[in-house]
């Protein structure tokens, strides 16, 4: 609900703020005070169109600030309308579009009378009302509509041009063939051929290597000529006794390396023909990766994906004829579940108008007739229409001309259709009206605050005097104040809307019954 509502250098309102609490609250005040302002105030914070004209003539800009609280969660909203320039909004102190005040606003409040800013306007909202009012179960039809985009949406990926598919079918059969002629051995192929290509490349020198070691280390070679000179020279001198021994050491290695060296020479194979084989195969594999990815690994990925898609496209016929047999059947079941909602609608109709107008009886439009209008497949054209004089055709709610017929009608509406957001604004409710139907409204009013918190700008003591909350827009010169009333105050003040006289002893009398009446009505005696 709207908790708190601050307005400076708006119209004739200098600066005013006013808490407010849950129920109804009137706003009353004399002629010039401010109170359609106050109304105005709360279009503006709901998204309402802004116009230069409202600052208050010598100020800059006006700003109107609101604090709503619905359940844990609390709004801080704030217009600004610069004397010149666009006007700004905030919401919880970031700049906000208009378009997301008047989203959030539509959430948080509906205003009934003079202005446009009411959500029972709307064909979408009237369609929901009419459904929950008649109890119309709408869930299947939502979930059969979502089914058919959905398979439209595949009948559309898998149709398009025959030849596109047919062209794209040959080149992804030719690529699945290019790879796979290549078979290859697995994503660490390339690292493995480097290896095999690295051993046999080089295998003459390999073998050179070896052999010039066998010459040097061998029984004719120089190295073991060498020692075995030295070891001669050493035979018999007690001397050198250690190093013969360490020289006969060496002498024996020298003859085990000079072995192994001959026998790895001889196990290389020296085979030109394997090397250009194994160097073709690693230029069909390089031009694979040149194509399909920059590693073996992403070709084969690249080629289960390949796979995919062709076994996709080789089973559109059956795909394609599987979707159609599910779109025939999804339009059937669509075609009766439409034509058993616009029934429902189309019964619901006369019982919502019908409510609606044993409530506008007592709310000085006996003779008014409202018509629900059902149109469509599914019924989902849903006009509520006003005929506010016997013998004229009803017209859609927008375009009823008397914001009190306009407002009245409203209120017969939320009498019936209890849904709706937290707070109901009402503006000219009264206009036009008085006595009985005074008193029909200010209790019609009062019934709403079992699910809504009501604010009502009026003019009628009948109205005000059925309100839990009082507030009055005092006018001092060009200042202009707003006071909660109680006790006492109160009755002063309804005293003055009685008979323009607040101390008139009969009208503080009959301001005490119309207090006492209204009391008693709430409380059902």
């Amino acid at each position: 609900m709207l908790t708190e509502l601050a307005v400076r250098n708006l119209g004739v309102i200098d600066e005013l703020s006013i808490v407010l609490g849950d129920g109804m609250t009137a706003v009353t005040g004399e002629t010039g005070a401010g109170k359609t302002l106050v109304v105005g105030a709360i279009d503006l914070l709901t998204g309402g169109r802004a116009d230069t004209g409202l600052v208050r003539p010598g100020a800059a800009a006006a700003e109107i600030e609101g604090r709503f609280v619905v359940g844990e969660t609390e709004t801080v909203v704030r217009r600004v309308i610069p004397s010149d320039g666009r006007s700004r909004a905030y919401i919880d102190g970031h700049l906000a579009t208009v378009a997301a005040l008047g989203e959030l606003g539509g959430a948080l409040v509906d205003l009934h009378g003079q202005h446009a800013h009411q959500s029972l306007l709307g064909g979408g909202v009237q369609r929901a009302a009419l459904d929950r009012f008649g109890a119309v179960d709408t869930a299947r039809l939502e979930g059969l509509v979502d089914d058919l985009r959905a398979v439209d949406g595949a009948l559309a990926e898998v149709g398009g041009d025959a030849r596109a598919r047919l062209r794209e079918i040959d080149l992804l059969r030719h690529q699945l063939a290019e790879i796979d002629a290549a078979a290859i051995a697995g994503p660490d192929e390339d690292e493995r051929l480097d290896a095999e290509e690295s051993a046999l490349a080089d295998a003459a020198a390999h073998r050179e290597a070896g052999a010039l070691v066998v010459g040097l280390l061998g029984a004719d070679g120089a190295v073991s000529d060498g020692l075995g000179r030295a070891q001669a020279a050493l035979s018999g001198r007690t001397p050198f006794a250690a190093l013969a021994g360490r020289l006969a050491d060496a002498a024996a290695e020298i003859a085990d390396a000079a072995a192994e060296a001959r026998a790895l020479s001889e196990a290389i194979n020296d085979d030109p023909a394997a090397l250009a084989a194994l160097r073709d195969r690693r230029q069909l594999l390089a031009g694979l990766r040149r194509k399909y990815g920059s590693t073996l690994g992403e070709v084969l990925d690249y080629r289960a994906e390949t796979a995919a898609r062709l076994a996709e496209l080789e089973g559109h016929e059956e795909r394609a004829a599987a979707l159609e047999q599910r779109r025939s059947e999804l339009s059937k079941r669509l075609g009766a579940e439409r034509s058993r909602v616009r029934q429902e609608r189309a019964a619901a109709a006369p019982r919502l108008a019908e409510a609606v107008e044993q409530h506008l009886g007592g709310l000085a439009m006996a003779g008014a007739r409202l018509a629900v209008c059902v149109d469509g497949e599914a019924g989902e054209q849903v006009s509520f229409r006003l005929a506010a004089n016997p013998g004229h055709e009803p017209m859609a709610l927008r375009s009823v001309a008397s914001g009190g017929e306009l407002a009245r009608t409203m209120l017969a509406l939320r009498l019936v259709l209890t849904a709706g957001p937290p707070t109901l604004v009402f503006d000219e409710v009264d206009a036009g009206i008085g006595g009985a139907a005074a008193q029909a409204v200010g209790r019609s009013l009062a019934e709403l605050t079992g699910a809504h918190q009501v604010i009502v700008v009026t003019h009628l003591p009948q109205v005000a005097a059925h309100a839990n909350h009082h507030v009055a827009l005092e006018k001092s010169g060009a200042a202009v104040s707003l006071r909660a009333l109680h006790g006492e105050d109160r009755l002063i003040e309804l005293s003055r809307m009685l008979s323009g006289s607040p101390q008139s002893a009969s009208a503080r009398q009959h301001a005490e019954e119309l207090l006492a009446a209204a009391s008693s009505a709430h409380r059902g005696v």
